[in-house]
């Protein structure tokens, strides 16, 4: 596909990377010549210098044969004037980024008279993820399937816990568990495993199967299931907006640290019932004379990540509530993972497995489409969720007559309101959601790690 991105951000950069490694012909476009050279020269992709919102610069960019515009720059109004300018001059599919929380409440007005195929809000993205996690905070990470009905949750196994030792094959007899284990990590490596596969503590475990069976497997290998009471969230950015609005609504107490004077009273207005506190949360006096320590959930969303990091850090230290820390630079990426900071989000891979999935929905072929996109195992595996069309050879054939490639693994099949953790004689049928996990990165459709024996 020729896919244009505007914007050369955190955001552009991450796309572009990751639309060039799936084999997509990707021009970028920025006002800035340094960072259009540093991308072009880096990701083997095209760039043109210019105004995005310019009908002439989207000439120069190939508008008119290109089959997706992306537009990510820092203004939202730029965005959607880069995306109608690309309607009229291409006609072409759009995607704009949009974050300002006024836009947020009409977004679907302004998704359908712009003709846009998507719009993203990176900050409200990265503040439903932690709000998940938060309603389950036993979990490091909570992944969601169709609209929610099923959720891939990652934990870390306990010391002493039922599971240490335990062959994956024995977890549904002897615990009486309708769950799948899809994926493990360990010190020495990733894992989608087989039945023989042997859990040890420590090892950090990706899960699946509907919220109700989740939480009866976690009740059944003793780990807390219940949402947190309270949340002290420091940052009063637009994430912490989000999150606070929806922790409100879940019934969390909320207390949100900024030490901007205005943007507190604008927060006051804006969260009514929410403790807004102007102080500098980087005085661990202040955090303390707060209740850090008897917090049951404690997110930094600073715009620094170095300041995150260190008020997660001083958090873990001072009690033993679920932390989050939003990161927004990939940079240092395995050092933030070494320092085992509990749940960590990044605003722009979710943006980028969003638009990711979207554009190979574009591409599906033989009757089956993406429809849900997580990337998982540090980025070297992913849980794909596609809808089985009426063209799919796929169709009808019990899983055990398939031939599935290594490392592959058919974690779940949604049936209307049924949940099929899938075992051999399940198979298949039109109109089915079915979640994949596998190290095969880039699937377009199921057929590509899964095919009919000859």
């Amino acid at each position: 596909m020729k896919i244009i991105v505007v914007g050369c951000g955190r955001v552009g950069r991450t796309l572009a990377e990751e639309l060039n490694k799936e084999d997509n012909d990707v021009t970028v476009i920025d006002p800035s010549y340094v960072k259009v050279e540093e991308l072009s020269s880096k990701f083997d992709v095209m760039g043109v210098v210019g105004n995005g919102a310019s009908y002439q610069t989207q000439l120069e960019a190939g508008i008119e044969k290109a089959d997706l515009l992306i537009a990510v720059t820092g203004s939202d109004e730029l965005n959607l004037l880069c995306c109608l300018i690309a309607k009229r001059a291409g006609n072409c599919q759009t995607i704009a980024r949009v974050r300002n929380p006024e836009y947020n409440e009409e977004i679907g007005f302004v998704k359908e008279a712009l003709g846009l195929a998507m719009t993203i809000n990176p900050e409200h993205a990265a503040a439903q993820e932690i709000a998940r996690v938060l309603q389950f905070p036993s979990a490091i990470k909570i992944d969601t399937f169709a609209k929610g009905r099923v959720e891939m949750l990652k934990f870390r196994v306990p010391a002493q816990s039922k599971l240490d030792g335990m062959l994956i094959m024995d977890i549904a007899p002897k615990l009486k568990a309708d769950v799948l284990i899809c994926a493990v990590e360990r010190e020495d490596g990733v894992y989608i495993p087989k039945g023989d596969f042997q859990l040890r503590e420590k090892d950090v475990v990706s899960v699946l199967a509907s919220p109700k069976k989740v939480s009866d497997f976690f009740k059944k290998i003793g780990i807390e299931t219940h949402h947190v009471k309270d949340a002290m969230i420091v940052g009063g950015g637009d994430t912490a907006y989000y999150l606070s609005k929806s922790l409100i609504s879940m019934g969390v107490a909320v207390k949100l640290i900024e030490i901007d004077a205005e943007r507190c009273d604008k927060l006051s207005e804006l969260l009514p019932k929410a403790q807004i506190i102007n102080a500098d949360a980087s005085e661990q006096v202040v955090l303390i004379e707060e209740g850090i320590r008897q917090a049951e959930a404690f997110v930094a969303l600073t715009d620094m990540d170095e300041e995150n990091v260190m008020l997660s850090l001083f958090a873990r230290s001072q009690g033993s509530g679920k932390i989050a820390t939003k990161i927004n630079r990939m940079d240092f990426d395995q050092i933030i993972r070494e320092l085992d900071l509990d749940t960590t989000v990044y605003p722009k891979n979710i943006t980028a497995q969003y638009i990711l999935r979207f554009v190979r929905a574009m591409k599906n072929s033989i009757g089956c489409n993406v429809e849900t996109m997580h990337r998982i195992l540090d980025d070297k595996a992913e849980a794909l969720e596609f809808i089985v069309r009426e063209s799919s050879e796929l169709v009808g054939i019990p899983l055990e007559q398939l031939m599935i490639k290594e490392n592959t693994l058919v974690a779940g099949i949604i049936r209307g309101r049924e949940i099929i953790i899938p075992r051999g004689k399940d198979e298949m049928r039109v109109g089915d959601s079915v979640v994949v996990v596998t190290t095969t990165l880039g699937l377009k459709d199921i057929g590509d790690v899964i095919y009919v024996r000859k």
